[in-house]
């Protein structure tokens, strides 16, 4: 099973390229590092309050690769620094 999250967020506090681009790199390290995802910024690199984020999973169990997905949506939710706006999921 193949599951991929599509997000679009914002980042309201942010004032510069170089902030977004530190919240980013924090945020796609650690969804590495604890869930062993697929992760990548897919759009607006050059907007600072604004980001597509593409996430993906894979695993033998469907039920595996959801509670995956889901817990990176909760990790992204609890960044103070993002809100999460858009949110596409599509299972293969």
């Amino acid at each position: 099973m193949i599951i991929y999250a599509e997000l679009e967020c914002m980042m309201y506090e942010g004032h510069s390229l170089k902030q977004k681009r530190s919240i980013m790199k924090r945020l796609m390290a650690k969804l590495r590092k604890d869930l062993n995802v697929a992760v990548t910024e897919l759009d607006y690199h050059d907007l600072w309050q604004r980001t597509k984020i593409g996430i993906v999973t894979i695993s033998t169990e469907r039920n595996h690769a959801e509670q995956i997905i889901q817990e990176a949506l909760s990790i992204i939710d609890t960044l103070p620094e993002l809100e999460r706006t858009i949110t596409n999921i599509e299972r293969l």
